[in-house]
C-alpha cells in the first residue's frame, strides 16, 4: 500500500487523487473570482445616487407603534 500523505487512506490511492482533485478545483475557482473580481469595474457608493437627508415624520411621532429613540 502506498504512504498516505495527505488523506486518510481508506481507499488507498485513490482517496489523495480525489483529495488533490478537490483541492485543484476548488484552487481554480477562487482563482477564477479573483480574476473575475479584478477585472470588474469598481463601484464607488454615492457618485451616482443622491444624498438624501433623514426624513423627519411628524405623524411617526404620533402613532404608538413607533418612537423615537433618545
Amino acid at each position: 500500500m502506498p504512504p498516505v500523505i495527505l488523506a486518510h487512506g481508506a481507499l488507498g490511492i485513490f482517496d489523495e487523487v480525489i483529495f488533490i482533485g478537490v483541492v485543484l478545483i476548488f484552487g481554480g475557482m477562487m482563482a477564477y473570482a479573483w480574476w473575475r473580481s479584478r477585472n470588474a469595474p469598481v463601484e464607488v457608493e454615492g457618485e451616482d445616487s443622491p444624498e438624501q437627508p433623514p426624513v423627519e415624520n411628524p405623524e411617526s411621532a404620533q402613532n404608538p407603534d413607533h418612537f423615537r429613540l433618545e
